[in-house]
């Protein structure tokens, strides 16, 4: 079980989050215990300092994950991709789109700071 906190929340946020969980069918708290959690777990890109930003900025999926992903792509292709298959190539999807996201994101905070650019 975790702490209880009571927070004043903004009435923007509040209003949002709100009508996320009247969408999604979910209580508030859920949804708003879920939006701390993808904070916690990630922190937006300008908030990090610059060195993070840099390291994040060369992010890429490990490359057992790469293999993974290009033999299941190969499947798919082919025709062969079984159920399981296709709920293994979908969460490496999103880790894809999530780690290229994040890594557009660096490379726009750290030419907004003036940071050293790529070097190919």
């Amino acid at each position: 079980m975790g702490d209880t906190v009571t927070l004043e929340l903004p009435k923007d946020i509040a209003e949002s989050a709100r009508a996320f969980a009247a969408e999604s069918h979910r209580p508030l708290e859920e949804v708003l215990v879920e939006w701390l959690g993808i904070m916690a777990n990630e922190t937006p890109v300008h908030m990090l300092s610059d060195d993070q930003v840099l390291a994040l900025r060369e992010m890429q999926m490990d490359e057992e994950q790469q293999d993974e992903l290009s033999d299941l792509l190969t499947d798919q292709n082919a025709g062969t991709l079984d159920g399981a298959g296709k709920v293994r190539l979908d969460e490496l999807m999103q880790e894809y789109r999530r780690v290229l996201r994040r890594k557009s994101q660096a490379l726009r905070v750290a030419f907004e700071r003036g940071l050293p650019p790529l070097i190919p």
